[in-house]
């Protein structure tokens, strides 16, 4: 499937084409470039939640984890002890998964230990491929490439956990590292990053 044409005359992926809480995150902020710490993280930490599940589903508790996770502030994260667990694992606002959330308090520890070395955003854009696919239809993305499986192999070396290749790739598509929006979409060269990108074809 290719574009669909919105009633503004816009085209988008299906997937952004319908709920309006997604069209609205595909417009104003999905494929963004995000270069801050805190900003990285908290989409690392939305991406492993959202494994298993819709990203619509991890899209409308947002407001909720932010609330849960202190802004998904690391260095508050990082102290998060048992009755922080306890306490998340009640909250009916978020995903409730004891893995997940022991994850998103390791990844915060983690995440401070890699400021001596850069910091996460840096090492994470690291892995910037050299180019970005020209997706004309939704079946050309892929769901991993070597980039996406070297930065889970890097994350998981530094403490991280649920950072698998097809979980990076979606990191670095949200993230703007990669340009993945379809070719005839409005977004396509949005994020500032692959401004070659506006027009490529195939």
């Amino acid at each position: 499937m290719s574009v669909v044409v919105g009633e503004d005359g816009l085209a988008r992926p299906a997937w952004a084409a319908g709920d309006p809480l997604l069209r609205d995150y595909y417009d104003s902020e999905w494929g963004l470039a995000i270069r801050d710490e805190q900003g990285v993280y908290e989409r690392i930490s939305l991406e492993a939640f959202q494994s298993g599940l819709s990203w619509a589903t991890i899209l409308r508790k947002r407001p909720a984890f932010r609330e849960a996770f202190a802004d998904f502030d690391p260095e508050v994260v990082a102290e998060y002890g048992d009755a922080d667990v306890d306490r998340l694992l009640a909250d009916p606002g978020i995903v409730r998964n004891r893995k997940k959330v022991a994850a998103t308090i390791a990844n915060a520890r983690a995440t401070l230990a890699l400021r001596p070395e850069g910091g996460l955003a840096d090492f994470v854009w690291s892995f910037q491929p050299d180019g970005t696919p020209a997706p004309q239809i939704l079946a050309d993305i892929p769901t991993q490439t070597p980039e996406s499986v070297a930065l889970a192999k890097a994350l998981r070396a530094k403490g991280f956990s649920f950072v698998g290749p097809t979980t990076m790739f979606a990191l670095m598509e949200a993230i703007g590292i990669v340009d993945t929006h379809l070719v005839d979409s409005h977004r396509r060269g949005s994020s500032g990053v692959w401004p070659d990108a506006v027009g490529t074809r195939g």
